[in-house]
């Protein structure tokens, strides 16, 4: 007699994500009309991109224009990316970890951003002279309000700076490194045991991100008065939204479907199902996250006013108690 440990199991369950041709020929209504809606949101994400890139190109001044146009395609690329491992399953990994490079030069580039928005290093060292930075803040040291202040000197700017850089640089190796190894039999996203090289590199580059998200943290705490005017918390909330949608969302969902939380159906397997959620998910959010930073960084970018020294509430920057020495 079966009981439900004997169930017979569909073998496409067991099989490697479906060909696009497959896909297409499986398709019904609600399927036909569900990825054209995707596909036609992801190609106007383009468009709006490629639109802005002209705006920002004649409008912009010359040391914030590469800085603005790669924050403004994070979501345009990911949702491109997106589309394409829905419509070709078998190249998820490689769409993946094409926005996951992309988005690990916006966090160094978002940093970046807010120095030129002050008017560059020069400018930004002149203005936070009296002041310090406060490294007790999120994603590493949020509890940690023992830890001293730091002055802000070219040294320590820095540091914040390859704080950053390096994830963007890390990022791009280890995942070349991940296409060699997975030609070779050896990467596995799905292999969690030991001997696999997934259960190692993924860790590490989760660690390294950590790391480079410390360092704008820091920089957006400092600045966001300062910066208010230029909608630079909105932007920072986006930022980080897209930080969430591509890498924390992605994650939950791809572990549940590995679990065998996200049901089988054919011809998708539990993994491939699960990925293709993520992918039709980001493409959706990603499309209104174009729109919604084409609003906030369509303006005109004039220069920043100089600091007060009444620290007008428009122009101030963040300080601490005692950063600013007072002559007798």
């Amino acid at each position: 007699m079966d009981n439900g440990s004997n169930r017979t199991i569909d073998p496409s369950c067991r099989e490697k994500p479906p060909l696009a041709i497959d896909i297409i020929l499986d398709l019904d209504i609600f399927g036909v009309i569900l990825y054209s809606i995707l596909t036609f949101m992801a190609a106007v994400s383009v468009l709006v991109f490629i639109e802005e890139c002209v705006y920002i190109y004649r409008k912009v001044p010359s040391n914030k224009k590469s800085v603005i146009i790669w924050v403004n395609g994070a979501a345009p690329v990911i949702g491109t990316m997106s589309c394409v491992g829905m419509w070709i399953p078998r190249a998820t990994m490689f769409t993946d970890m094409t926005s996951a490079c992309y988005f690990a030069i916006v966090v160094f580039k978002f940093l970046i951003l807010m120095l030129e928005e002050v008017g560059g290093d020069e400018a930004f060292l002149r203005r936070a002279g009296k002041h310090k930075l406060k490294i007790s803040t999120g994603p590493c040291c949020c509890c940690c309000l023992c830890l001293p202040h730091v002055a802000i000197t070219r040294r320590s700017l820095f540091l914040l700076k390859l704080g950053s850089f390096q994830f963007a640089l890390l990022k791009v190796v280890f995942t070349i490194l991940s296409i060699v190894l997975w030609t070779n039999g050896t990467f596995d996203l799905a292999d969690l045991e030991i001997p696999g090289a997934a259960i190692w590199i993924n860790p590490f580059v989760g660690i390294l991100t950590i790391t480079a998200l410390w360092p704008v943290a820091i920089m957006f705490m400092h600045l966001r008065t300062a910066l208010r005017t230029l909608k630079i918390i909105p932007k920072y909330a986006m930022y980080q939204l897209v930080l969430v949608l591509s890498q924390l969302q992605s994650a939950i969902i791809n572990i549940l479907a590995m679990n065998g939380t996200i049901a089988c159906v054919p011809p998708f397997s539990s993994p491939a199902r699960g990925y293709m959620m993520s992918q039709q998910l980001l493409i959706l959010e990603m499309f209104i996250i174009t729109l919604v930073t084409r609003l906030l960084y369509r303006r005109l970018y004039d220069p920043l006013p100089e600091e007060e020294v009444d620290d007008n509430e428009n122009t101030k920057m963040v300080s601490v108690p005692g950063s600013i020495c007072v002559e007798n």
